[in-house]
């Protein structure tokens, strides 16, 4: 479980670099909405504002490890965090995610 005072950044770290064929997609939340994707292949990295905007101006993707910042966290964004990457093999990290 990750902590975050209301207001401040939090960062989900991946432990990893991207490699050159590797897609990273960002999910949140149990409906496992798509927040930020990263095709290395094609170059693009995108961040998404949610279905209900609560990410809008607040997600910064690291191009190099896909890392995922929020920024000027509130009660929306706690909980659970999933990213999947896919390249030569598929690999999950979860994080929950709490703002107090």
């Amino acid at each position: 479980m990750i902590s975050v005072m209301d207001g401040r950044s939090v960062t989900l770290q991946t432990a990893t670099e991207i490699q050159k064929d590797d897609l990273l997609m960002w999910k949140f939340g149990a409906e496992k909405s798509l927040i930020a994707e990263i095709n290395a292949e094609a170059g693009s990295f995108n961040t998404y504002d949610g279905p209900d905007g609560r990410f809008r101006d607040r997600l910064e993707l690291d191009k190099k490890t896909g890392s995922l910042t929020i920024t000027n966290t509130t009660s929306e964004h706690a909980g659970l965090y999933l990213i999947i990457i896919s390249g030569k093999t598929v690999t999950e990290y979860r994080f929950n995610v709490t703002v107090y």
